[in-house]
């Protein structure tokens, strides 16, 4: 059904026929992709990169243009995919931005244009300068061609400019442009293509015209020449593809960041969404300095790091495989690593970083490590941490330890003999089976899930919530015991934090044995700060 106008009924099905169009044109677009580097996925990320731009609009009837021009381009810009994703969300952020300023119901004709132009203008500032041959060029051809449709027919003393026309126009400005590419930069001469991001945003463009006319137009398929092997020999391609979210930044961190990925390699992307947030991508060799940068400029999510197609092998540690221990302590990292861990420990009480972690896992020089992080290192620096450690080579499993004994249960199955995948499941496996809990002591009067507790009792807690109220460290220790050892249960361990008297791990032995008939209960003196014990049982 064709759309005489752009309102934004007819922008939620453009783009919608976008993506549809991408997933036709995907393979073609792949194997047109050859610059910055040649890994065949430049269709791919942009059909992924529209799809999360339609996904941030689903249910959301009720928007208007503004409203559903600006969640396209959220949408696009956190879910960027490559290179060309971050081009694209740009494109869309263009849209966004004219439709925004002049509180437009509908896009005509001089809005089109001045959103092509806005979006060049994006793009060219998130990469840092325009090269010739590329999307760049292919944009700003259509950009023009929209200019001087629009002006043409306002000299013709037209009440608007139609915007079939100007689309139509701007599409085949962009077509033509995207055959020049190839003489434009000597990597798509060489391959004998043409740019494949160009091909991209002639797709998008053919998608608009198909929604305002009722047809695309007709190209024909776009293939690379046969062609004989480059005389020269081309330096090896960066390694890695780093992409992440950034948010809390501000102007100078990311003029700082920007030169830093400079110097780290090539194909720097800082792309500024509507609300602050930063879409960051860059091609390195170094994906862990690539990732510690933007811990420095801001708040990283969402961190990607991909191998890039033809990169070179990866330089393996000195030894196969290590086990890296987060524990607290002194005696347990005498106990951790007595087992033959590395040991991580937090300094002055304060939660472990993903630099700190990305420091240990290099420093424990080994091609596969396994992390036992013990619940002492938060979700998200868990996640930049080891993908950071991904940048040194470095094949990082962690294992879902959420506490010091789940994590000797884990080492004690670990086995270098073993295949890497077998020893990292048996070892989630057996911190799986160990059911754990631990012992405070309560610093005011209060009302628990187990009933009221005085200053000085000691509380037994599993997960979150406290399920023993004992008169002491000791009462409540036995008493959570009883509990997980209700379901069975072969081998109690008390994990002993500092200040605690030595006396309660034989109390607890006598408690097993008199309760319990064929369990056995060990103790070590760790302390950790915090719990008064830590208890597990396998």
């Amino acid at each position: 059904m064709a759309a005489a106008r752009v309102d934004a009924s007819a922008l939620r099905r453009w783009a919608h026929t976008a993506v549809t169009h991408l997933i036709t044109h995907t393979d073609e677009i792949n194997r047109l992709n050859v610059f910055p580097v040649a890994d065949s996925d430049t269709g791919t990320n942009m059909l992924f990169t529209m799809r999360a731009a339609v996904a941030g609009t689903e249910g959301r009837d009720d928007l208007d243009l503004v409203g559903l021009a600006g969640l396209l381009a959220d949408g696009a810009l956190r879910g960027a995919r490559g290179n060309s994703g971050v081009i694209l969300s740009q494109i869309l952020r263009g849209l966004a931005d004219v439709t925004a300023e002049g509180g437009l119901t509908e896009i005509d004709g001089p809005a089109f244009a001045m959103a092509l132009r806005r979006a060049e203008a994006l793009v060219v500032e998130s990469m840092g300068q325009a090269v010739p041959g590329t999307i760049v060029s292919v944009l700003s051809a259509a950009a023009e061609a929209a200019e001087q449709r629009t002006a043409a027919e306002a000299a013709e003393a037209h009440a608007a400019s139609e915007i079939a026309d100007v689309v139509a126009a701007a599409a085949a400005a962009a077509s033509i442009a995207l055959d020049r590419t190839t003489d434009q930069l000597d990597v798509l001469a060489e391959a004998g293509v043409v740019d494949a991001g160009g091909r991209g945003l002639l797709v998008l463009l053919d998608a608009m015209t198909a929604i305002l006319s009722g047809t695309a137009p007709a190209r024909d398929t776009y293939r690379p020449a046969t062609m004989a092997e480059p005389a020269h020999t081309d330096p090896a391609p960066p390694r890695f593809e780093v992409m992440y979210l950034l948010t809390g930044s501000t102007a100078e961190a990311i003029d700082t960041l920007r030169a830093e990925l400079d110097a780290l390699g090539d194909s720097v992307a800082i792309t500024a969404g509507r609300t602050g947030a930063h879409s960051v991508h860059v091609h390195t060799d170094d994906a862990g300095a690539a990732v510690e940068a933007g811990l420095a400029a801001g708040m990283p999510s969402g961190i990607q790091v991909t191998l890039l197609t033809g990169a070179r092998p990866v330089a393996a540690g000195s030894q196969d495989r290590a086990v890296l221990a987060v524990v607290d302590g002194d005696g347990a990292a005498t106990l951790f690593g007595g087992e033959g861990a590395r040991v991580l420990r937090p300094e002055d009480g304060r939660p472990i970083s993903a630099q700190q972690l990305l420091r240990a896992l290099v420093e424990a020089d080994a091609a596969q490590i396994m992390l036992l992080p013990n619940g002492f290192i938060a979700a998200e620096e868990l996640v930049a941490g080891c993908t950071a450690a991904t940048g040194w080579g470095i094949d990082v499993v962690p294992v879902p330890t959420a506490s010091m004994v789940q994590g000797l249960a884990a080492l004690a199955v670990h086995d270098i003999g073993r295949h890497g995948v077998d020893d990292a499941y048996t070892m989630a496996r057996a911190a799986a089976g160990a059911r754990h809990g631990s012992v405070r002591i309560a610093t005011e009067d209060a009302l628990t899930w187990a009933g009221s507790c005085k200053t000085g009792d000691g509380l037994g807690i599993t997960g979150d919530e406290v399920l023993i109220v004992g008169r002491d460290v000791v009462a409540a220790a036995a008493g959570l015991i009883d509990l997980l050892l209700a379901s069975g249960g072969e081998l109690v361990t008390i994990l002993i934090g500092a200040g605690v008297d030595d006396g309660v791990g034989d109390r607890l032995r006598e408690h097993v044995r008199r309760r319990h008939l064929g369990a056995e209960l060990v103790s070590y003196r760790t302390d950790h700060d915090g719990d008064a014990l830590l208890i597990g049982v396998e």
